[in-house]
């Protein structure tokens, strides 16, 4: 007798074959693979590794690293190897590394190795979040990323990336292999929750009435201090906001715009989102620095809206 009945198997799509048919060239599939491949030694090591401070030693005298520095080790090397890449930008590192000279079908790449690496010793979520662009520049606008993806390790470990041409979320299955769970994600036009990062007390008058605007349409308060599984959260329900807003003494926020903010505009948008400075697109602003950081609104359409017009009274 048969496992399953003809035609009720559910068909798995594996991440490259998936890749391949978003017609894009060789050189990017297969440096989105390696990211992916990276990622499965770094959920290894955030399920094994100890949970001690860089610079300190084990047991038998080695010294240890911190889950982030070893991350950002595991993920440089896969990118440096995998000859599609010439310049590397890591949120772990004081300057942009070069694996290679310019040259025709190379990419740029920035990420952050594991967003949110305090959370884990608590056992909460955290991931890994990156962007790419063509060619050797990597201080340019977000709209010019060619894909960006993020890495959620929780209870699952879910990839979730895009183009240009949708968003689509993997999941890593027993075998350690992504398959599709979701394809061409939407959200909606307004949310019902709410992620505001910072402390309330240095928000600035206008950012403190667009919560009050929240908190009075009823809007419920889901916020783990994690920009992942926030942004995730967000993106998979297809309705909120994440803020991490201008506040009282950092005029520019927390989050940095290479690291962090491009890559989650860029998946929010493609999703039918939208994501602010509160002034302009984040997508639109030129990076100057590698440690550039800005303000964000970033969800759904109407809310960051809504979010903009009460920030510009200030």
């Amino acid at each position: 007798m048969p496992f399953s009945e003809p035609g009720k198997t559910k068909f798995q799509v594996d991440l490259r074959r998936h890749l391949r048919n978003q017609g894009i060239c060789d050189n990017l599939v297969h440096l989105i693979c390696e990211i992916a491949e990276a990622s499965k030694y770094v959920i290894n090591a955030v399920r094994t590794g100890d949970l001690g401070v860089a610079g300190t030693s084990n047991l038998y005298g080695e010294e240890q690293l911190a889950l982030d520095v070893l991350s950002d080790r595991i993920i440089k090397k896969r990118l440096i190897h995998s000859g599609v890449v010439c310049n590397i930008a890591s949120e772990e590192m004081d300057e942009i590394f070069q694996a290679q000279a310019d040259a025709d079908g190379l990419y740029s790449v920035a990420y952050d190795p594991l967003d949110g690496s305090s959370l884990v010793d608590v056992n909460l979520a955290v991931g890994t979040i990156v962007s790419i662009y063509e060619g050797c520049n990597l201080l340019q606008k977000g709209r010019n990323q060619v894909a960006a993806m993020y890495i959620l390790y929780g209870p699952r470990v879910s990839m979730v990336y895009s183009v240009g041409k949708g968003v689509h979320e993997f999941t890593m299955n027993h075998l350690m292999e992504y398959t599709l769970s979701r394809e061409n994600i939407t959200m909606q036009d307004e949310g019902n929750i709410y992620a505001p990062g910072g402390l309330r007390n240095k928000y600035q008058q206008g950012t403190e009435q667009f919560v009050r605007y929240l908190e009075e349409k009823g809007a419920k308060l889901r916020y783990s201090g994690g920009f992942v599984p926030d942004i995730n959260q967000v993106i998979m329900k297809g309705k909120g906001i994440f803020m991490y807003p201008a506040l009282n003494g950092s005029p520019n926020g927390k989050l940095r715009l290479l690291f962090e903010l491009n890559a989650m505009a860029f998946l929010v948008e493609n999703a039918g989102g939208a994501a602010t400075d509160g002034r302009q697109p984040i997508l639109d602003l030129e990076p100057h620095s590698l440690d550039q950081r800005a303000p964000v609104y970033i969800g759904c359409k109407a809310d960051v809206v809504k979010a903009m017009e009460f920030v510009s009274r200030n």
